[in-house]
């Protein structure tokens, strides 16, 4: 058998080396119309930033290793330039060389990924904006901007914030534009408000709710007019505003494409044509918990297609690929953050109901040295189907995140978790986990023991409701910040101050993370309190949301 590849990295490679391990009988050519076949993408911000010192080390996979492991042919600098599904042939073209060719294939797997998104601004063309993409990519910005010291990235998701991050740790000024009022979309609101903060604290300038309008070079700058008739000046853009899915070829190939965009796909990842596949970037999965199309332009979905693709072409069509959840993690400064499945935003907008618990807890025991705060929301149905979760901290954030990813994909209950049972001693745990105080919370939720609010429901759910907020903190904490026209009465004091409260009344209890807020929770409602509620994540949460930060001044 012959079978064709287009494009290496995760996706294209994984197959290659696979179908290899499955057989050494079938001819495989790889076509990479760079000079790369596969390198670690993910690692191209750390290299700018000097935290990978040897560009080599990204380099995962040659054509000479290649060969010489795994006897595969690998041209780089080749582009399919046409398919003809018909005859099962591809028109190739040497990009060194001009030489033009045709090969046959018996089977076709399309590995293009996706490209930076480049919107028809005035001005996009200048040499004095970058995207990053490939090694090449790469080694432009950290040739050509080496001796800047001013930069605006446009775009708050991941490539955009590891850039910013990187640039401030080489002592560069770094302005990020984001259209939205949040970085990092697949969180919510107020996991990404600790985010903003800790752009703050780093230096990094967030213009948040912004848009870009145009570009104009300006002598050895360049200027970025914004969406509100301002506009900055600095020495270089880098454009991060996302990917999308590389499919022309596949288009003028006569290849059905997905409602999203890209490429259509069945669960064995075959395309529209029986003989071609596609994995990666490019294709449009279904998502694992709600099954909608979605684009999830990540390396671990593209890995297990590579795989699965593989499989299915030697012992053919018996592999499926379930759907992505889109797992995924920012290393931030000090911050991690991750999420796994669905977040709040994405299930309003599908109208699907669900429940909330968010924990903070210390990523070990608290009494030996170092604990670092996790926050985490598990977000869950009435029946306690996990939907998703969120998390943040400075460690020990992707361990709990990745139980959860485990947990769904192992289809559990969210009151299961109360079940696992998880390594423990004192420098890497508690013996109660988050997992684990997470199963217990929403097991009270589900039962009726207890009635949590939002940060984003306080206030209109207190005005409705005839409420009193009541703060179980102590009055020094009290002092040091508060949510407006709260009652602080500290929780070890309440059983004695129980007769100044109304049972007719609805009490919202908050604390500062939310330990003591239960506490108090318990008591008044063991001692008759009927209409009680707990604010989730505390004061701590709630004054990350609500701090109002002044925008900075920008040049009218």
């Amino acid at each position: 058998m012959k079978i064709i590849i287009i494009g290496g990295v995760a996706g294209g490679a994984t197959a290659a080396t696979r179908l290899r391990r499955l057989s050494e009988k079938n001819d495989i050519i790889i076509f990479e119309k760079g000079e790369y076949v596969s390198f670690a993408n993910c690692g191209l911000p750390y290299h700018i930033g000097g935290i990978i010192d040897n560009r080599d080390k990204l380099l995962l996979q040659t054509p000479e290793s290649l060969k010489e492991r795994y006897n595969l042919d690998t041209r780089v600098f080749t582009e399919v330039i046409a398919i003809n599904k018909e005859e099962k042939t591809v028109f190739v073209k040497n990009l060194k060389t001009g030489e033009e060719y045709t090969e046959t294939y018996d089977k076709l797997l399309l590995s293009p990924g996706a490209e930076p998104i480049k919107p028809p601004f005035e001005g996009i063309h200048s040499d004095k904006i970058f995207t990053l993409r490939n090694i090449p990519d790469m080694d432009k910005i950290v040739e050509q901007t080496k001796n800047k010291k001013d930069f605006v990235v446009v775009g708050g998701g991941f490539i955009g914030l590891e850039i910013a991050e990187n640039l401030i740790g080489l002592g560069k000024n770094v302005r990020l534009i984001e259209l939205s009022n949040q970085v990092m979309t697949p969180v919510d609101y107020e996991f990404a408000s600790l985010i903003h903060h800790k752009a703050e604290e780093k230096g990094l300038t967030l213009l948040l709710n912004t848009g870009v309008q145009k570009f104009e070079n300006y002598g050895n700058n360049i200027k970025v007019y914004l969406n509100d008739e301002t506009f900055v000046e600095t020495e270089a853009v880098i454009l991060a505003i996302g990917v999308k899915p590389e499919t022309q070829l596949a288009q003028n190939t006569g290849l059905e494409m997905g409602e999203t965009g890209g490429i259509l796909v069945n669960e064995y990842m075959q395309t529209s044509d029986e003989n071609i596949y596609a994995v990666g970037d490019a294709i449009e999965v279904a998502h694992y918990i709600h099954g909608k199309k979605v684009l999830i332009p990540l390396a671990w979905p593209a890995n297990r297609q590579g795989r699965l693709v593989a499989d299915n072409i030697i012992r053919g069509n018996h592999s499926k690929y379930t759907g992505s959840l889109g797992s995924s993690i920012l290393k931030f400064f000090e911050l991690s953050v991750a999420a796994t499945g669905l977040n709040e935003k994405t299930l309003k907008k599908n109208r699907i109901p669900y429940n909330t618990i968010v924990i903070t807890k210390g990523h070990h025991a608290g009494y030996y040295p170092g604990a670092k705060d996790i926050v985490m929301k598990v977000i869950f149905d009435k029946t306690g189907t996990i939907l998703g979760a969120q998390a943040i901290g400075e460690e020990g954030v992707d361990k709990r995140v990745d139980i959860i990813a485990t947990a769904i994909k192992g289809k559990l209950k969210i009151q299961d978790l109360q079940e696992i049972e998880i390594t423990y001693a004192p420098p890497y745990n508690s013996a109660k986990d988050l997992i684990n105080i997470a199963g217990y919370a929403a097991e009270n939720i589900l039962n009726g023991d207890l009635k949590v609010i939002s940060h984003d429901e306080l206030e209109d759910f207190a005005i409705q409701n005839n409420t009193v907020i009541l703060d179980v903190r102590t009055p020094q904490e009290h002092e040091r910040g508060n949510i407006e026209n709260s009652v602080n009465i500290n929780v070890d004091n309440l059983r004695k101050r129980m007769d100044e409260l109304d049972k007719d009344k609805t009490y919202i209890i908050y604390c500062q993370v939310g330990l003591r807020g239960y506490l108090a929770n318990r008591i008044l409602r063991n001692n008759g309190f009927i209409n009680v509620f707990n604010l989730q994540g505390g004061y701590h949460l709630w004054s990350s949301v609500h701090s109002v930060k002044k925008k900075p001044e920008l040049t009218a």
